[in-house]
């Protein structure tokens, strides 16, 4: 990513965005109430308008666009952006960086119920290709005390509909999020919610500190060793098809990479040496992670 103009940060993008070039079409996140979330706290939720991403996009130098290949629409839950209105940056986009393969936006279950499949096919044809879903747990009594405001069946009900556009969905849970509490629930929930939807991608993150101490307070947060155990409960019980996972986020203790159904039990196997192996040193398998974001 080349920073040719200043952005509101705190700013967050996938890690498979790395090399994007990333504009903010909205600031902060329209659906900013789950209670485990510390990403946007500091921002007032804001659509900026038309006019502002059209002058930051001529801003980039003519010699560098044709190097732009891939494009990241932020911040939280971009694709609430109205449908005229995104339809316009889409077409500034493709008529600016003639190189440009593919558009990639966070989507909310908030902003994903704002849009149709057709609308939704339309914007796939004008390049947005993937959408970036938080369903963080696959079951319902967890999603309730996180206060993500959608069961998994609306989740569910919503991916099916940007999957019949076409789009491709990269979807996130994390390990963790039921606290000791529900982990076996949460896990194999997840397991059966991502096993029937099989996005193109399945990405886990952990559970961590980031301005969410009221959270952490509410639940019996896990250590290492339950981290492991429910990371190997969900390999255990997932089982989609044409589904690539990931667990490559900072935050994780195990770094899982497959594609389904061809590495499945590859990945059983990796996650129960590594469940053996933590055993083997219990002041960590019994410590809970340090890992920690201070900045917004």
């Amino acid at each position: 990513m080349n920073d040719y103009f200043s952005y509101d940060y705190p700013l967050y993008r996938p890690p498979s965005e790395g090399r994007s070039q990333i504009f903010q079409i909205t600031l902060g996140c329209s659906q900013n109430n789950c209670s485990f979330c510390g990403m946007y706290k500091t921002k007032q939720f804001k659509l900026r308008s038309v006019d502002e991403i059209k002058a930051e996009i001529e801003a980039i130098p003519a010699v560098h666009r044709d190097f732009v290949q891939r494009v990241f629409l932020a911040d939280g839950d971009a694709l609430i952006y109205p449908q005229v209105g995104l339809v316009e940056i889409l077409d500034l986009l493709s008529k600016n960086f003639p190189g440009l393969t593919r558009v990639g936006i966070y989507a909310s279950p908030n902003s994903l119920k704002s849009k149709n499949v057709e609308e939704l096919t339309l914007l796939r044809e004008k390049k947005l290709r993937i959408l970036y879903f938080g369903l963080e747990s696959g079951d319902e009594q967890t999603l309730s005390a996180v206060n993500k405001g959608f069961s998994p069946a609306e989740m569910f009900d919503l991916c099916c509909k940007a999957q019949q556009a076409g789009m491709k969905l990269s979807v996130t849970a994390i390990l963790g999020l039921a606290g000791q509490e529900r982990s076996r629930e949460h896990a194999r929930a997840t397991a059966q919610w991502i096993t029937e939807l099989s996005p193109a991608f399945f990405s886990l993150l952990t559970m961590f500190q980031r301005h969410n101490d009221d959270f952490l307070r509410s639940i019996t947060m896990q250590t290492h060793g339950g981290i492991l155990t429910e990371a190997l409960e969900i390999v255990r019980h997932l089982a989609p098809q044409k589904t690539i996972l990931r667990s490559n986020h900072v935050s994780n203790i195990l770094n899982l990479a497959g594609s389904y159904p061809k590495d499945r039990e590859k990945l059983i196997v990796q996650a129960e040496r590594a469940l053996l192996q933590g055993r083997e040193h219990p002041g960590w398998f019994n410590d809970v992670p340090d890992y920690e974001e201070n900045q917004f």
